[in-house]
């Protein structure tokens, strides 16, 4: 039996302007083809071409979990470095003040924990509507 041959050995040139050309590439980057050629190859044989939507929402989602996650990485090492603080005290006025100082963390810790639930919930509230 006979394998097709599927290799492309026809070349096309096309001259654009610099300006045509970008709008070209800007098209391109909103799409899911991975190469101009490929987009060009769809768009002249009339293929259906993938276009990547942006979602606001998951932009403005990704931009607060990523801070969130800052936020929470530091109480955590803050947190981390108090418990090895503690295995070093030697005066009961040290433990004291660490104490203070974890009840704190402690808090923001929560706080933080709260404040993702609840934009969470505001998302998932926004997604499912749409």
């Amino acid at each position: 039996m006979k394998k097709d041959n599927n290799n492309r050995i026809k070349m096309l040139n096309v001259r654009l302007t610099p300006d045509e050309f970008q709008q070209l590439l800007r098209k391109v980057q909103r799409t899911t083809c991975r190469r101009t050629s490929e987009y060009a190859r769809k768009v002249l044989l009339s293929e259906p071409v993938i276009v990547n939507h942006r979602n606001q929402l998951f932009d403005e989602v990704m931009v607060e979990l990523t801070r969130l996650r800052r936020d929470l990485s530091t109480a955590g090492n803050n947190l981390n470095q108090a418990v090895k603080r503690l295995h070093a005290l030697s005066k009961i006025a040290d433990f004291s003040s660490w104490l203070e100082t974890y009840e704190g963390d402690k808090n923001r810790l929560i706080e933080l924990v709260n404040e993702i639930n609840i934009y969470i919930s505001k998302a998932s509230k926004i997604w499912l509507q749409s």
